[in-house]
């Protein structure tokens, strides 16, 4: 973390931590450095940096400024969230065994059972961590890290971080939990006890919808220093370009999360009072079945909504075509509103049965609330369930 803003909050943290200015020029905005190499005094001594893969002043920026957000010690930045999670695996060995949510976004369970497991020789078992008889049963010898995300994608679910890193303590066991959708202004990890906290900062993170890219914040120093080494050997890292756009992202995260928010609590209970919405699933709502677990654990309830439209596919599918201002898209987080169908889209190469098992049905609809009018939102919500439902014209 960049100690001069250790005190600070998130705000200010966002905005100036890694980032001072230029003592070239005084630029108070961090320069890009395109660099791909740098010019040494002397075979191996250098300035700080040789080559861009293995170090590069705008990622060490980004990296230094993620710590200090996340209240970590280092912070790494990848080419985006799959890199990032690449890199995690890759500190395993064949034999060993990961423990995972069950209910993850679409392209991590596929990572994890098509690419990773099978290749590396890595067992993967999904487990609903609020089960607690399902998770002790999982747990063997050769379990070497576990997988969190909370809340859940699609169905947002919350586990109880620290009770999981209580339950493998001293075990030797890393625990990893991805904050994409909370982001460190709504929840913080490694306060919890996790070891790494894991970002696709494509979504919140930068907020604009035009970079791809994943970032990790960690406290252990040996953790850091493998990782370090495999984001290096691996080659994993993102542009520079990247990295200014992703720092200048940041440091509008503190209004945006708060606009986000305020936004999806109304939507919320608009879509609770619908006649034509099954169910609702919002960590704001009281109704939220780990209501009790959000406040305890979490500082707010970010801008992702879960609802299940009353009918089929096909309602679902004229709900979403009849929408103009709520754009029909994949991904989250950004400043405008994106609305999605999971089942034909994120969690596509999720298979029938096990999207079945975890809830994932044709009539679930995920909804990353903008920052967009609040009025205008609800209106083109309204244009849709018409679409949808066109007998009564609600």
């Amino acid at each position: 973390m960049t100690e001069e803003f250790a005190a600070h909050r998130i705000g200010t943290k966002a905005i100036h931590a890694g980032q001072p200015p230029d003592p070239i020029s005084g630029a108070v905005i961090l320069p890009i450095s395109l660099s791909t190499t740098f010019q040494q005094s002397s075979p191996g001594v250098f300035k700080g940096y040789d080559y861009s893969r293995s170090g590069n002043p705008t990622r060490q920026a980004l990296e230094e400024n993620i710590a200090a957000l996340e209240g970590g010690k280092y912070g790494l930045a990848f080419a985006s969230g799959l890199a990032a999670n690449t890199t995690i695996l890759s500190l395993l060995s064949p034999g060993d065994e990961v423990i995972s949510a069950d209910d993850v976004y679409g392209g991590t369970r596929r990572h994890f059972t098509r690419i990773f497991g099978p290749g590396a020789g890595v067992t993967i078992k999904f487990v609903d961590f609020n089960k607690v008889e399902q998770f002790e049963a999982a747990l063997s010898p050769k379990t070497k890290l576990i997988w969190i995300e909370s809340p859940t994608n699609p169905t947002l679910k919350v586990f109880d971080i620290p009770e999981i890193v209580k339950r493998v303590k001293g075990q030797g066991i890393i625990v990893v939990t991805d904050n994409t959708f909370m982001t460190p202004y709504f929840q913080q990890p490694l306060s919890l006890g996790s070891d790494i906290v894991v970002h696709s900062a494509t979504k919140y993170l930068n907020g604009h919808s035009d970079v791809v890219m994943g970032v990790v914040a960690l406290n252990d120093d040996a953790l850091y220093e493998r990782l370090k080494f495999l984001q290096n050997g691996m080659g994993t890292v993102p542009s520079a370009f990247d990295c200014f756009l992703l720092l200048r992202g940041l440091k509008t995260l503190h209004l945006r999360m708060k606009a986000h928010q305020e936004n999806a609590l109304v939507v919320a209970k608009y879509l609770e009072g619908h006649k034509h919405v099954d169910a609702v699933v919002y960590p704001g709502l009281a109704s939220h079945p780990q209501a009790a677990l959000v406040r305890k654990q979490m500082s707010g309830f970010s801008g992702v909504i879960t609802f299940f439209l009353k009918g089929t596919i096909t309602e679902a599918r004229k709900f979403l075509e009849a929408l103009q201002l709520l754009a029909l898209a994949e991904s989250l987080g950004g400043v405008e509103s994106l609305i999605e169908s999971p089942v034909i889209m994120t969690h596509a190469s999720v298979p029938p049965e096990t999207r079945k098992l975890l809830g994932i049905s044709d009539s679930l609809i995920r909804l990353s609330v903008g920052v967009e009018n609040i009025e205008d939102i609800i209106e083109d919500l309204d244009r849709g369930f018409k679409n949808a439902f066109p007998t009564d014209g609600q």
